[in-house]
Order: structure tokens, then sequence, then C-alpha cells
């Protein structure tokens, strides 16, 4: 058995929630769920188009320890990692291992607002 690759950044778990606006609307806001102990792995980058403009693809395995289906500390697709001002979509999340003891979490990292 490999061993457990070191889990040496703090990154925030983030949710996006939909919160009434007091005017008939809605926003959008990003709540953090909790800190978790991550480690970062690049992937290779690519380009894609959109609206004819090139934008860049920046792919990164982000590995948490594990938890079960369900539980609020699992990282779901639809929710980010935040690191600093770094910001990384999460796709899909698989089991590391065979026990679950570790989480990869597939994300793609997102460009800065402006």
């Amino acid at each position: 058995m490999a061993a457990p690759v070191p889990l040496t950044h703090a990154v925030v778990l983030e949710e996006l929630q939909t919160i009434p606006d007091g005017l008939g609307g809605q926003t959008e806001s990003w709540t953090a769920l909790g800190t978790l102990w991550a480690a970062l792995e690049p992937g290779t980058g690519g380009e894609t188009a959109d609206a004819a403009v090139a934008r860049a693809r920046v792919p990164w395995r982000v590995v948490v320890r594990g938890a079960p289906v369900g539980a609020p500390s699992r990282p779901r697709p639809g929710q980010r990692f935040r690191l600093g001002v770094r910001r990384f979509r999460i796709l899909a999340v698989a089991e590391r291992d065979r026990r679950g003891a570790r989480l990869t979490c597939f994300t793609e990292q997102e460009e800065p607002s402006a």
C-alpha cells in the first residue's frame, strides 16, 4: 500500500447559496462550510473557446480526508475550494483508495473575478 499523500494546505470548502434580495429577486453568495486539510496536485492544462475568446483551463486534483457520502464535510460537485485568492470548482469526487481514507476531488481553477 502506498504512503498517504501529505495534506499540507488548509482549504475552505464553499457552497453557492441563493439569498432573497428583499426586492423579489435573489442574489448568489458563496458560503464557507468548513476548512479541510488538502494536497493539491496539478493536472495538464488546456484551452477552450468561449464566445470566440480562448480561455485557459487549469485542472487540479485536490486530495482530502475521506468522509461518508452525505456528510457535510464530504465535498460534492458544484461546490468549490478556496485557498487564499485561488478558487477551485469541484467537478467530481472519487475515493482515492479502497478504504475511502482519502478522496480525490477533480477540480478546475477559476479565473479571478475582475
